[in-house]
């Protein structure tokens, strides 16, 4: 993979993504020393919470600005528009948008800003990833009862850039569980690794928990940690009856990923997220924006 292509959803046309760090991606993961690096030290938790406790200190405040030019990020769309009202980069990493800015579809929406692969069934994940790569929902989720049903069901994948708004929401209205934890590593999440090896989901640090919906099921809603990931955090109340749209919580530092699965027949996942997906390219989307629809609606 020469480069990071991805189709721009609204002009539908093939854009090439700009990535922090690139060459060391590169390096790490198509070459043998990177690779035993990568093992050694980058996808430890020792190496990430390094970093995470430098970015949320003071002495990190200066990289906000050169990461705003670099990137063309546009502050007035969230809620602080200085970057000097900033703290630190991760109080300007997991900055929290204005409302208006991100406009809530009729369906099932988005929970975050992001590059989306969807897959009408989960099995076909095969189509996108390397074969013999792809990840099992027991190993994902580790419990088969759980697992069983979403077996047969629908899988949308949301990356997260370390460019991207970073707190994510609910897709639907409805009841939420508890989140549950599952330990891992911190494996990157780009396209460069992911290709490589599907299976990363499996091993990475990750939380899960369901959203108990009247029109669309349960839908399982994960997120996944990921190199220099410093922390998941939930800002909801287990149990709370949710809105479409409310916060759910935020990542730390670093590039991440949050996973929806659906049970079969509930959702009809939108066409143009499919069939990019199906020609190898992922999609943006918006917070908010339309992904998928109800089928008992």
């Amino acid at each position: 993979m020469d480069s990071i292509q991805y189709i721009e959803r609204q002009s539908k046309k093939i854009r090439k993504e700009e990535v922090p760090s690139n060459k060391t991606l590169r390096w790490l993961y198509n070459s043998n020393s990177g690779r035993l690096s990568l093992h050694l030290m980058f996808k430890r938790k020792m190496m990430s919470s390094v970093v995470g406790k430098y970015m949320s200190s003071s002495l990190s405040k200066k990289r906000i600005n050169r990461f705003i030019k670099q990137f063309n990020i546009d502050l007035t769309h969230y809620k602080k528009e200085a970057f000097s009202d900033y703290k630190n980069f991760n109080d300007f990493f997991f900055r929290e948008i204005k409302p208006e800015k991100r406009p809530l579809g009729e369906d099932i929406v988005s929970p975050a800003d992001g590059k989306v692969l969807a897959f009408k069934k989960i099995t076909d994940s095969s189509l996108f990833f390397v074969k013999g790569s792809e990840f099992t929902l027991n190993e994902f989720i580790r419990d088969k009862h759980i697992a069983s049903k979403y077996a047969n069901g629908s899988m949308v994948i949301i990356r997260l850039a370390p460019t991207d708004y970073h707190r994510f929401h609910f897709p639907a209205n409805g009841t939420i569980t508890e989140s549950k934890k599952i330990k891992g590593r911190y494996f990157s999440v780009s396209p460069l690794a992911l290709k490589k090896s599907l299976e990363i989901f499996c091993q990475n640090k990750r939380e899960y928990s369901i959203l108990k919906t009247k029109s669309a099921g349960e839908i399982l809603i994960s997120e996944i940690g990921a190199t220099m990931v410093g922390s998941i955090v939930q800002t909801y109340n287990a149990g709370d009856k949710i809105e479409k749209g409310k916060e759910k919580g935020y990542f730390a530092f670093g590039g991440s990923t949050v996973v929806l699965l659906f049970e079969e027949e509930k959702v009809v996942i939108d066409h143009d997220l499919i069939e990019n997906t199906r020609k190898g390219y992922e999609t943006t989307v918006n917070m908010g924006e339309n992904i998928a629809r109800s089928i008992l609606e």
